[in-house]
Order: structure tokens, then C-alpha cells, then sequence
């Protein structure tokens, strides 16, 4: 029973020591092996073999490309404006030995790198540049991380600036400005209708003041060949006068007779001695 019992355990002992020397890395993951507390190799995918009790896997990462989500942090831009900014990056492990061994935490560092650069660069624009200009963001962060990452075994495959919004007090003042320049194109176009119609009603009493005069001075010229005409027909008689002054004299009593201020109106007793008494005037 003794001797099957260590059999037992020798048989047992070889197939725990044959697992522990038997590794396998599935596709997409790297595992790194330190012998005796210090790194040693890196296993690929496949199957491994190591030596048990000596070597030990330490780390596992993966190979495939990594999602980090930068946290959202507020900036302030060159104009001293606040916006918070956003970002998402995309990173490959090439050296999982670097990643391990050349920093504490890499997700955490490159969180933090990202974080900071994007502070300095979003520090060196105006608002209304920030806002605007992703693309020229992205390029420059990408270039700023790019060298220090590399130190650690890491490719940076691309950042994306996901959100670059001002804050809340930011987004109220520029309402409150926008609203205030609303008002002022308002003030300024009511102000320029105003101008306009006064300009046209200006124009018009002026095009009809000289329509007004032009008109006088046709009636002017009208009843001075009038006159004349008269003058040339009756020659030396005063009948036809008489006729043509009384007919206007009896026009200007009619008028006289039909206005709001007129109470009595008056004839003369010898209308034809009236009229020859203003045509001797004449």
C-alpha cells in the first residue's frame, strides 16, 4: 500500500508538473513569462512549453487594437472661454514586455497623456478655432502622444475628439450675445426701413412740388396767350372785355358766396360801371 501510494503521488506530481510547463496562447493575446521574478520570454499564440516551478506567466494582453475612453475635462481656450472636451483613442500593443515593464499602468498613463495634451493644444486656440476645428485637434494630439507612447511598446492607431461643447455659463453667454446681436440686426434693419421711407416720401413731395410749379408755369404761359389772344380780337373795344372780366368776376363772387367764411355777399348796383372802373385801373 506504501509503495502504490507514492506512485500515486509521484504520478500525480509528474502530471501537475507537465501542466505547469505546458502553455497555450489563444490567437489575439501574448503572455509574458518572468523565471524567477525577472522577465524572461514572451509567449505567441500556440502552444508553449516552460520550465515549471522556475518560470511563471506574469501578464497576459492582448494584441488587438484597445479602446481607451478619455474622460470628459473643462479646458480654456487662448480668449479664456470654458469647453469641455472629450476624446476616444485607439491603441495597439507591439512590445507587451515595454507596456508591462516601462510603465506602472498604461491605460492610465496614456489617459493622463492625452488629457494633458489636449489641454495645451485646446490653450493655444480662440472659442470660435476650437469649436471648429477637430480635424486639426486630432493631428496634433495624435503627433504630441504619438513618440511618448512608442517608449512604451504602444502604437497609437488614431484619436477621435468626441465632444467639444463650451460649458453651461459659456453656452448661456454666447444665447445672451446672440440674442443681443438678433436685436441689434433688428434695431438696425427698422432703422434703415425708416430712413428708406423718409428718403421716398422726401422724393415724392419734392417730385410733386415741381410737378406743382411746372404746372403753374403752364397756366402762367396758358392765360398770358390767353390775353393776348383776347388783346389781338377785341383791338380797341371794351365790350369783349367787359364780357371776359365779368364772366371772371362772376365766377369769384360765386366762389366767394360758397366758402365757410363768407356771411354776405355784395354786388354792385352798375356792374358794367364797376368793371370799366377796373379795366381804367388796368
Amino acid at each position: 500500500m506504501d509503495g502504490l501510494a507514492v506512485v500515486v503521488a509521484l504520478a500525480i506530481l509528474v502530471v501537475v508538473t507537465f501542466a505547469k510547463g505546458v502553455r497555450t496562447v489563444p490567437q489575439g493575446y501574448k503572455h509574458i513569462v518572468q523565471r524567477l521574478g525577472k522577465y524572461h520570454v514572451t509567449l505567441n499564440p500556440g502552444l508553449n512549453f516552460i520550465i515549471p516551478y522556475i518560470d511563471a506567466v506574469a501578464y497576459k494582453l492582448t494584441t488587438k487594437d484597445i479602446v481607451l475612453d478619455i474622460p470628459s475635462q473643462e479646458v480654456i481656450t487662448e480668449d479664456n472661454a470654458v469647453i469641455i472636451a472629450n476624446a476616444v483613442a485607439y491603441i495597439n500593443i507591439v512590445s507587451p514586455e515595454k507596456a508591462v515593464y516601462g510603465v506602472e499602468n498604461y491605460t492610465f498613463a496614456i489617459q493622463n497623456l492625452v488629457q494633458t495634451a489636449l489641454r495645451s493644444i485646446v490653450g493655444e486656440m480662440a472659442l470660435d478655432s476650437a469649436l471648429s476645428s477637430r480635424d486639426q485637434i486630432k493631428a496634433k494630439l495624435k503627433a504630441a502622444i504619438s513618440d511618448d507612447i512608442a517608449d512604451w511598446g504602444i502604437t497609437l492607431k488614431t484619436v477621435e475628439i468626441q465632444d467639444i461643447n463650451p460649458s453651461m455659463t459659456m453656452q448661456q453667454a454666447m444665447e445672451e450675445q446672440a440674442a443681443a446681436e438678433r436685436q441689434r440686426r433688428a434695431a438696425v434693419t427698422k432703422a434703415e426701413g425708416e430712413k428708406q421711407a423718409a428718403i421716398l416720401e422726401a422724393d415724392g413731395r419734392l417730385e410733386a412740388s415741381r410737378r406743382d410749379a411746372e404746372a403753374q408755369v403752364v397756366l402762367a404761359k396758358a392765360s398770358g396767350e390767353a390775353i393776348t389772344l383776347v388783346s389781338e380780337a377785341v383791338g380797341d373795344q371794351d365790350l369783349p372785355v367787359l364780357y371776359l372780366l365779368g364772366e371772371k368776376y362772376a365766377d369769384a363772387l360765386v366762389k366767394l358766396s360758397t366758402s365757410n367764411n363768407a356771411k354776405t355777399v355784395v354786388l354792385p348796383a352798375d356792374l358794367p360801371q364797376a368793371l370799366r372802373g377796373i379795366l381804367n385801373k388796368v
